[in-house]
């Protein structure tokens, strides 16, 4: 994996797949920057999904994996971040379509919707695919011209 630092987070939905995800990425060589949340004490997922997008959004991380029952809110919060593209992606087709065609550098889950199985392999995926740049690197301007 090219990718050398990630900043992960999650609300207490997400909180048992955090773990898994975070060993994954360390297993392959991945810087991982954990924002929380802590446990599976409710909390609120605005406050975890914006401490990864603002790293993105800084520099401080080149891509963040945030995580939450659906992925639906995680999503919304991360892309109001100047430079965060996140995507909700609960199969491996969204997952690659989203680094080839659009350049997504924050990959949101829902813990509720995909198995932890499911949840690696669609980080692999998105972690491991190339942008293509050419035709799409002009679209995804025009998105961040947009924030």
């Amino acid at each position: 994996m090219a990718v050398t630092v990630v900043a992960l987070g999650c609300d207490h939905a997400g909180f048992p797949l955090k773990d898994s995800v975070r060993r994954y990425l360390e297993g392959k060589g991945v810087e991982v920057v954990d924002v929380g949340c802590p446990s599976e004490e409710s909390v609120d997922y605005p406050v975890f999904g914006a401490a990864v997008a603002r790293r993105i959004s800084k520099g401080e991380a080149s891509r963040g994996i945030i995580i939450c029952g659906s992925g639906v809110g995680m999503s919304m919060v991360a892309n109001r971040f100047k430079g965060v593209r996140a995507v909700l992606a609960n199969d491996l087709y969204t997952a690659r379509l989203s680094r080839q065609h659009n350049d997504a550098n924050a990959l949101c889950l829902g813990a509720r919707i995909v198995g932890p199985g499911l949840a690696l392999e669609i980080i692999k995926t998105f972690m491991e695919t190339p942008f293509e740049g050419g035709r799409h690197q002009r679209r995804v301007d025009m998105i961040d011209e947009q924030a």
